[in-house]
């Protein structure tokens, strides 16, 4: 059953909120910045677990009596289980896992082991992320070159706006909330490209067919129509790959938490920007028939 509700009435107010939200977004990203892990930063991250339950401040309170530089402790997962980081220094110290541990032992009062660690220097941290920002790149630019030969210009300039929106916005987010970025969210950030932009390709596809169906048709009432048609199969997609992305986040565990909830805002996101960032930028443009025309007529022996 298709629905028909008036989408194109609300695109002014909508389009007004993404604009501020990309902008606080921006501004946070800039000035604020990004909590980059272990992956980025370099250095050594350790996963440990007592015996017996332990404060984090305590675990803390000891190894700063080490001299180790910038460290942070938290609880990861049960009440025994911790994540330690610490960032650059003494990062390729052969016996700092050694004497971090013999440390701890014998403050903690508790048996410790060791269950993770991992080791980052600095010119490997700075190669992922610039390989990281290249990926991104990368995608973002074969997206724009298939939606550039798929469809028209202007087409293509609603999908990377709409990409563009979503990356940032989570990234925004990812930086008032401090989460840490790290390479999972990276993998996260390039299916959300990828997600974004298929439900931004359904939507055009639908718009350039009805366009060609009803050439006197003003591009609002294409575009409100063409969404309407498509929305029962947005809403179901969304809602699926939801279900299971929530399902990761509660019970994957900690590992996988920031990069389910790195999804989670990518779908949800990606489906609104479909909607009201893709489809307003072709109002915008004062696509119509006309514009579909001469490439049909070239298509068309």
């Amino acid at each position: 059953m298709i629905s028909n509700i008036n989408f194109v009435s609300k695109f002014k107010k909508a389009n007004l909120t993404s604009i501020i939200i990309f902008i606080l977004s921006i501004f946070l990203i800039f000035f604020k910045g990004l909590n980059y892990g272990i992956d980025f930063k370099g250095g050594t991250l350790i996963e440990l677990r007592a015996e017996n339950n332990i404060n984090v401040s305590i675990i803390r309170d000891t190894l700063n009596t080490m001299n180790l530089g910038d460290i942070n402790v938290k609880k990861f997962g049960n009440d025994s289980d911790f994540l330690i980081k610490v960032e650059q220094k003494n990062s390729n110290d052969n016996n700092l896992i050694p004497e971090i541990k013999k440390k701890l032992n014998e403050n903690l009062n508790s048996k410790i082991d060791f269950r993770r660690v991992e080791n980052v220097g600095p010119k490997v941290s700075a190669e992922l992320l610039e390989s990281s920002v290249i990926a991104i790149s990368l995608a973002l630019a074969a997206m724009l070159f298939y939606i550039w030969v798929r469809f028209e210009w202007q087409f293509s300039i609603g999908s990377i706006i709409a990409l563009f929106h979503d990356v940032v916005i989570t990234l925004g987010i990812f930086s008032f909330l401090s989460l840490e970025i790290n390479l999972s969210i990276i993998a996260a950030v390039l299916t959300i490209v990828g997600y974004s932009m298929n439900d931004t390709v359904v939507i055009y596809d639908r718009i350039r067919e009805n366009l060609l169906k009803y050439n006197k048709v003003s591009i609002s009432d294409i575009a409100n129509l063409s969404i309407n048609e498509t929305l029962a199969r947005t809403i179901i997609t969304s809602i699926t790959t939801l279900l299971a992305l929530f399902s990761i986040y509660i019970l994957g565990g900690e590992i996988l938490r920031g990069f389910s909830f790195a999804m989670i805002l990518g779908v949800m996101i990606g489906t609104y920007s479909s909607i009201f960032v893709a489809s307003p930028i072709l109002k915008f443009f004062k696509v119509s028939y006309k514009t579909l025309e001469k490439k049909e007529e070239k298509i068309v022996p």
